[in-house]
């Protein structure tokens, strides 16, 4: 189960503005592999809506049905805000609806590899 937990107003390349929805996992405690030591953490992804902003602030603690899976993608710099870090990944979060078995990109259509 995911929940929504805030929207965010984005542009398509040609500059039209939509809005997206935060999905945010339930609470996780992953092992560090640099220390040892556990911590706590959520995923979180955004997923593309057709829906206008008072929709979308209206959809704030809604819960969805699914899970929320790593998937490999072409490797990208992320910069962490917190220590300034900036590290090499090659996977993103995304929405994978109860039931669904793989998600897939468009407008190719490639199935994108779930891990």
């Amino acid at each position: 189960m995911v929940k929504v937990t805030n929207y965010a107003i984005r542009s398509t390349k040609d500059g039209k503005p939509f809005v997206s929805l935060e999905l945010t996992s339930g609470l996780e405690l992953v092992q560090s592999q640099e220390t040892g030591r556990f911590y706590a953490t959520v995923r979180k992804c955004f997923i593309p809506t057709t829906f206008d902003e008072t929709v979308a602030r209206t959809m704030i603690g809604t819960t969805l049905e699914g899970t929320l899976v790593r998937i490999e993608v072409a490797p990208y710099d992320f910069n962490n805000p917190d220590t300034g870090e900036v590290m090499k990944l090659n996977y993103s979060w995304g929405y994978l609806p109860e039931g669904a078995k793989q998600m897939s990109t468009h407008p190719k259509n490639e199935t994108r590899e779930v891990l």
